[in-house]
C-alpha cells in the first residue's frame, strides 16, 4: 500500500498537510503530535518584516467553525530564517513556507530571500489585500493572480503553490490565470468572508468586523471549488477547507486534490492530522486501494 505523493517533484510520504495559520511553524504542536508522520508542515504567513496583525478581538466561535480576523500577525522573514526554519529540519517532512505581503515587491522580497533556504515549496498567499489597487485581493483579481505569479515565477528557485481566495465568482478562472502564470500547483480553499454580530452589545464580535470563516461548515464550497478547479487546470491540487476526519480528506482527494491540508482541525484536537493521515491507511485497506494516486480525481461521473 503506497501512500506517498510525487507533487511537483518532491516526495510526500502521505498526503496531509497542515495548513497555513494553523499551526505554527510546528512548535507549538510538536509536544503533541509527531512530526515526522505528516507529509509536510506549511508555515504561518510570512512577510518581508514583522506583522502586528489587527486588533483584539480577532477570533470568534460561529456555528460550524470559527472567525478570524488575526491580520497574519508574524515576526518576519528574518526571524522566520533564524528561527523556525532550523526547528522543521529537525523532522522527516516536507517544509512548505506561506508567502504573504501588501505589495508584489513584498511578495518578491520575501520569495528572493527563501532562495537559498532549504525549504521545499512556497505557497503564496494571495488573499491579501494589494494596497496598490486599493484593497481588493491579489486573488479576486485574475489579471493580477496572472501577473504577481509570474513575477514570482521569474525568481523562485523553488516550485510554487498560488493559495487561490473562493470570495470569487469563478473559481476556474483564477486558477487558470495561476497556471497561466507558471504556477507549479494551486491549493484551495482560503477562508471565506464572514461577520458576526453581538445581539446584546449591538456591536461586531470581532475588532475588524469580518473574519475569515473556515471549518466543518465551509466543507462542502471547498469540495465543490477543488472539483471545478480539477476540470480546468492541468496542475495539481491541494485540497482544504473544513477537513476534520479521514473521510473528509478523502471526498477533497476523490474531488481532485493531491494533497490535504488540515487547518481549524488542529483547534479542536491538536492529533487530527495524524488521526486523518492512519484513516486513510485504513479506507485504503478497506477498499483494497494500493496506490492514493489512484483515488485522486476518482469521483464518478454520470
Amino acid at each position: 500500500m503506497n501512500t506517498s505523493v510525487d507533487f511537483c517533484g518532491i516526495n510526500f510520504k502521505n498526503p496531509v498537510i497542515t495548513a497555513s495559520g494553523t499551526f505554527g511553524s510546528g512548535q507549538e504542536y510538536s509536544q503533541f503530535v509527531d512530526l515526522n508522520r505528516l507529509g509536510g508542515v506549511v508555515t504561518k504567513g510570512v512577510a518581508n518584516v514583522p506583522w502586528e496583525g489587527n486588533p483584539t478581538p480577532r477570533v470568534a466561535e460561529v456555528y460550524g467553525g470559527m472567525l478570524n480576523a488575526v491580520g497574519l500577525q508574524n515576526p518576519g522573514i528574518d526571524t522566520f530564517c533564524e528561527r523556525d526554519i532550523p526547528f522543521l529540519q529537525k523532522y522527516d517532512t516536507n517544509i512548505i513556507v506561506n508567502v504573504c505581503g501588501h505589495t508584489t515587491e513584498e511578495y518578491l522580497e520575501v520569495v528572493e530571500r527563501l532562495a537559498d533556504e532549504n525549504v521545499d515549496l512556497l505557497e503564496i498567499n494571495i488573499s491579501c489585500p494589494n494596497v496598490k489597487e486599493g484593497g481588493i485581493a491579489f486573488g479576486q483579481d485574475p489579471k493580477a493572480v496572472l501577473d504577481i505569479t509570474q513575477q514570482i515565477k521569474k525568481i523562485a528557485k523553488q516550485p510554487i503553490i498560488m493559495k487561490l481566495s473562493p470570495n470569487v465568482t469563478d473559481i476556474k478562472e483564477m486558477a487558470k490565470a495561476a497556471e497561466a502564470g507558471g504556477a507549479n500547483a494551486v491549493s484551495l480553499i482560503n477562508t471565506i468572508t464572514g461577520m458576526k454580530i453581538d445581539i446584546n452589545k449591538r456591536d461586531f464580535v470581532l475588532a475588524n468586523k469580518t473574519g475569515g470563516m473556515s471549518g466543518p461548515a465551509i466543507h462542502p464550497v471547498a469540495v465543490r471549488m477543488v472539483y471545478e478547479t480539477a476540470s480546468a487546470v492541468n496542475i495539481p491540487i491541494i485540497g482544504m477547507g473544513g477537513i476534520v476526519n479521514y473521510e473528509d480528506a478523502i471526498e477533497m482527494i476523490l474531488a481532485g486534490a493531491s494533497l490535504v491540508s488540515v487547518g481549524t482541525a488542529n483547534f479542536m484536537d491538536p492529533q487530527a492530522t495524524v488521526k486523518i493521515v492512519d484513516g486513510i491507511e485504513e479506507y485504503m485497506k478497506k477498499y483494497n486501494v494500493s496506490d492514493i494516486k489512484e483515488l485522486v480525481g476518482a469521483v464518478h461521473e454520470k
